[in-house]
């Protein structure tokens, strides 16, 4: 028998939760779902009542790492960059999915991950056309645009808006309310624009890559579009997503794309760039 891929998962919540799910219902064969961590501890008995197996219960960050080969991150983005040093610095991969809370630092985990001989993984997200993307990074990149439409209930709260005295109620047509690097909408949106950090890891980083936030009154999925252009050629990529069933902020494409990362992990045969 084939020795299985011990996974441990930090955060418990909607995105959590649906992946321990698919480890545990698809992946049986070639992983084992082997620890939960949660900064609220109601959280992590919940989920691992769920599998009735109360030994899936980690009461530190340490003691999940030291039980497995793979950390999946599912938590936020100020907690992120900790979790993944840690992780990273015990020798163990990680799948990260609050990737805007790397952005600024992921340079430093890179080294890291390489002075250790660990991987990190980031799921494409939210968005499709990151196989493209990373394809045409082998030869000359002369712009990446990324224009996010969302509908204004997606931004309430947003400090950045209320420091702009931007009134959502006010918004009855399309309305750019942001534009500029990824790097200052990554500052400025951090639990909105995770993809804007994946298209600048992927591409030609966050100083570089432009993107434009547009509240849309008359929109119920949250659409992403991509262009680029190339010395290889132009492309356009336009995703609207699904919100999760569990989770009216995360795009239920989010998680699959992290379902599907597993897959590559676990799998002989790795399809696409």
């Amino acid at each position: 028998m084939p020795k299985l891929l011990k996974i441990g998962i930090v955060g418990c919540g909607a995105i959590g939760s649906s992946l321990a799910n698919a480890i545990v219902s698809d992946f049986s064969d070639k992983a084992q779902l082997a620890s939960l961590y949660d900064i609220d501890i109601e959280n992590i008995y919940r989920l691992a009542s769920k599998f009735s197996n109360q030994k899936l219960v980690a009461l530190n960050l340490e003691d999940l790492i030291n039980k497995v080969d793979l950390v999946i991150e599912a938590t936020k983005v100020d907690s992120v960059f900790e979790i993944a040093k840690k992780t990273i610095a015990a020798g163990k991969d990680i799948m990260i999915m609050s990737v805007g809370g790397i952005i600024e630092h992921y340079k430093e985990l890179e080294v890291l991950a390489t002075e250790n001989g660990v991987s990190i993984f980031i799921p494409s997200g939210a968005i499709c056309g990151i196989d493209g993307l990373k394809a045409v990074n082998c030869s000359k990149i002369h712009k990446v645009i990324l224009t996010t439409k969302k509908p204004p209930k997606a931004f309430l709260g947003v400090p950045y808006l209320l420091k702009k005295k931007i009134r959502l109620d006010n918004i009855n047509e399309d309305t750019v309310i942001f534009e500029g690097n990824a790097a200052s909408a990554i500052r400025a949106f951090p639990q909105n624009i995770n993809v804007a950090a994946t298209l600048s890891i992927a591409g030609i980083g966050p100083e570089n890559t432009v993107v434009r936030i547009v509240v849309s009154p008359n929109l119920t999925k949250n659409t992403h579009e991509i262009e680029i252009e190339s010395d290889a050629g132009k492309i356009f990529v336009r995703t609207e997503n699904i919100i999760h069933p569990d989770n009216p902020k995360t795009s239920f494409l989010a998680v699959l794309s992290a379902i599907a990362t597993l897959k590559q992990i676990l799998e002989p045969i790795k399809c696409g760039t």
